[in-house]
């Protein structure tokens, strides 16, 4: 099966597809950083560094009409998130972005579509963008279906529902998969080995704090001894003073009021804002981790970009480009590839 990867980042959901022996052959993605990601960690690709409205279907011309082709990808989804109410509606231009998407699946006429997005999308606007999408694949002669995964239940250590439409041109109709583990992968588990690290820390390649100590880790690792990006923001004293005070699974709530004088009102603070995570269960939602202050489990400092990652199952040799902030928003943008492996799989058994 050869692949088209729309809307690509940095290529989570390449990993997924190529650890299933999809050949992507093409890749589209806006933002230069995560073009530049994707570039480097998958160097068989052609990646087309342009605005979606400009491809077309001659934009991919070693795609061969005798092959299986998977098209896939997700459009920007924060005007879908449940935690952006202000863009949620049909006056946010990018939740439009979708139409592009079913124009390039029109002009192409893959066997199959991966459309993925956030949960939020069946619920944005009444449902409204969840019927237009299902509609338009009907318009084009394709069969759908759909359901929610929770990447924890696929060898992610990570709690993150995302929403995943599968359309084929053959009147095919696809049950979820089944869970691959009752025994979900800890935040310990998949940190507990990765380099020590301090507040601002700009160490891009290090060592390991130890050898690989649980079958997630030397899944990760892939007999390497030192890994790539990791970097963690420069905090200022007096948040770094805040996270002292913060428990494992507490947050804003368990700091001192004198603390928090840049703050008016406390009450109005996010509950996400200063989580500290949990090591003994998988993580919340890796989406913004810096802009929320994700506080480590047992260090007094946020998360590196590395630790991140790692959370999202991206394997270590996977090395992000850019500032640290265009590396975070990366690794918070994307499909968790062990997740989209396990959708993928749906299909390779198919063909």
């Amino acid at each position: 099966m050869q692949g088209i990867d729309l809307f690509s980042g940095a290529g989570g959901m390449s990993l997924g597809a190529t650890a299933c022996g999809i050949d992507v052959k093409y890749a589209v993605e806006l933002d230069a950083h995560a073009a530049a990601t994707f570039t480097l960690n998958h160097p068989g690709t052609a990646l087309q560094n342009v605005d979606i409205r400009t491809i077309r279907a001659a934009s991919f011309p070693k795609v061969s009409r005798k092959q299986p082709t998977v098209v896939f990808g997700g459009p920007p989804c924060q005007g879908f998130s449940t935690s952006n109410q202000t863009n949620r509606n049909r006056s946010n231009v990018n939740n439009w972005l979708f139409k592009e998407y079913l124009r390039v699946v029109k002009e192409v006429r893959p066997d199959w579509v991966v459309f993925e997005n956030v949960k939020g999308l069946i619920e944005t606007e009444g449902g409204f963008f969840m019927d237009a999408v299902l509609s338009g694949f009907g318009k084009l002669g394709y069969a759908t279906s759909h359901f929610v995964l929770n990447s924890a239940d696929f060898g992610v250590p990570q709690k993150r529902n995302r929403l995943f439409i599968i359309a084929s041109l053959h009147g095919c109709h696809v049950s979820a998969p089944k869970p691959s583990t009752s025994n979900p992968v800890t935040v310990r588990e998949a940190l507990v080995d990765l380099p020590s690290l301090e507040n601002g820390d700009t160490r891009d390649l290090a060592p390991y704090r130890s050898n690989a100590a649980n079958d997630y880790g030397r899944k990760m690792r892939r007999g390497a001894r030192r890994c790539w990006n990791n970097l963690v923001t420069a905090n200022a004293l007096h948040i770094v003073e805040r996270y002292k005070y913060i428990p494992q699974g507490g947050n804003w709530q368990d700091i001192p009021k004198k603390l928090m004088g840049n703050y008016t009102d406390r009450s109005r603070c996010h509950t996400g804002i200063y989580h500290r995570l949990r090591e003994d269960e998988p993580s919340v939602v890796i989406g913004n981790f810096r802009k929320n202050m994700l506080v480590h489990p047992w260090e007094h400092r946020g998360l590196s970009v590395r630790e991140a990652a790692r959370l999202q199952s991206f394997p270590d040799n996977f090395r992000f480009v850019g500032s640290i902030g265009f590396q975070q928003q990366q690794v918070g943008n994307a499909v968790p590839p062990l997740q989209a492996r396990a959708v993928f799989e749906l299909l390779t058994s198919r063909t």
